[in-house]
């Protein structure tokens, strides 16, 4: 008796393919759960976890009452972030502050001289802010979530009545 007859079916039963379709199988579940690989994010790869403070800048937010932001950020004290549109979770606000609205004024003399916007109507504000959260510590630098977070760097914050977006401009590891 033959091993392969010349339908090429193995003993005049079963068909090479089937077998060979048969091994591929075995081993690919062999290969998922005895050798899954090196699986994790960015932030699990290694490095201690750490608090980090990072000061974002608000340029040209457009709000009715700032003030009422403002007190809303000192009576909730934390904020959701998201970093290059993966979200991170919660961070704490350890201080706001809104930046003066200056207007470069041209001068007879030729020079510009920097003063106070005079407008009483202007619904566009600049804020300066500082969140603290726990990150992963790399070779790279520090990473919140699975984003690493550099000057530069766009964030968006989300809270219960307000989502705007802001920018990195200083990164502190405590």
């Amino acid at each position: 008796m033959a091993i392969l007859d010349s339908k090429g079916r193995l003993f005049g039963k079963v068909s090479i393919l089937d077998v060979g379709a048969a091994l591929v199988i075995l081993l690919v579940i062999v290969g998922i759960f005895f050798f899954p690989g090196t699986t994790g994010s960015v932030a699990q790869i290694g490095g201690a976890t750490k608090p980090v403070e990072v000061d974002l800048i608000v340029r040209g937010l457009s709000v009715r009452d700032p003030d009422a932001l403002l007190k809303q950020f000192a009576e909730q004290k934390t904020t959701n972030i998201i970093i290059r549109n993966q979200p991170y979770g919660q961070v704490d606000i350890k201080s706001v502050k809104t930046l003066p609205s200056m207007l470069a004024v041209p001068q007879p003399d030729g020079s510009v001289k920097e003063l106070p916007d005079p407008r009483s109507n202007s619904f566009s504000t600049d804020l300066t802010m500082t969140l603290v959260g726990k990150g992963q510590i790399t070779k790279d630098g520090p990473v919140l979530g699975n984003s690493k977070i550099k000057i530069g760097t766009p964030v968006e914050l989300e809270g219960m009545d307000y989502n705007f977006r802001a920018s990195v401009i200083e990164v502190r590891v405590k």
